[in-house]
């Protein structure tokens, strides 16, 4: 038998798992503080996607734009417009150049220096 059955046999003495423990739990908290903040930037990521494709869609846009080209988004008398003319090009307050994807979402390309999308979002 693995265990004794007589007084005579030598004392069952239990295992120190202090160490084992204090080690895994450390692991665990580690591995899943890394996961909430992959989880959080995530969702930070998703919250800005959707502002911006709420931003444009509610623009004014005077054309249909074309899957895969770049456009740029201006404010312009405290409105927001969509345009194919280039920064460059045009001397209204630039925001961001976006690319429409297959998924009809907006994709940041180039954000303005001078814009701060937390402030843009109300997110401060």
């Amino acid at each position: 038998m693995p265990y004794p059955v007589s007084t005579l046999s030598p004392p069952i003495t239990p295992n120190d798992l202090t160490s084992f423990k204090s080690r895994g739990m450390t692991e665990v908290e580690r591995d899943l503080q890394q996961k909430l903040t992959e989880l959080r930037e995530a969702y930070l990521e998703v919250i800005d996607q959707y502002n911006w494709n709420k931003l444009i869609y509610e623009s004014e846009i005077r054309f249909e734009p074309i899957v895969g080209e770049t456009y740029h988004l201006y404010e312009m008398n405290g409105r927001y417009t969509l345009s194919m003319v280039d920064p460059e090009q045009w001397y209204q307050r630039h925001i961001g150049s976006f690319r429409l994807n297959v998924g009809r979402q907006w994709e940041l390309v180039k954000l303005h220096e001078d814009v701060d999308a937390r402030v843009l979002f109300g997110a401060e």
